[in-house]
């Protein structure tokens, strides 16, 4: 098994991962690091712990759209199509606010208990 030290949010993590896969292992902590900077720039900066849950979050948000996606095939017309990808992707911003402030929430109500 190899080792592979990543770095997140300017922290070093070292984890373990099969030969053979640590470049994509690499790959797959510049992805949450490009998560954790998007949220830092719309004001999401609070601990370390937070940043990785929001990051976290964002990443399961984005799977979910990707499954449940169904565009109808065939489709030819490009303004319907950039339509609908206008509508997604203000569906997207939306729901990310959404969840950074239910996330926000959450963290809030634990650091008083």
């Amino acid at each position: 098994m190899a080792q592979v030290t990543v770095r997140i949010n300017g922290y070093a993590y070292t984890v373990g991962c099969e030969d053979g896969q640590e470049a994509h292992l690499q790959s797959m902590a510049q992805q949450v690091e490009r998560r954790v900077e998007r949220i830092r720039s719309i004001g999401g900066q609070s601990g370390e712990a937070r940043l990785l849950a929001l990051a976290a979050l964002l990443m399961a948000d984005e799977l979910h759209d990707l499954a449940a996606e169904k565009l109808p095939s065939g489709t030819t017309d490009a303004l319907i199509e950039g339509e609908r990808a206008r509508a997604l992707v203000q569906s997207r911003d939306r729901r990310l606010h959404d969840l950074a402030d239910r996330a926000e929430g959450i963290a809030a109500a634990l650091e008083r208990d």
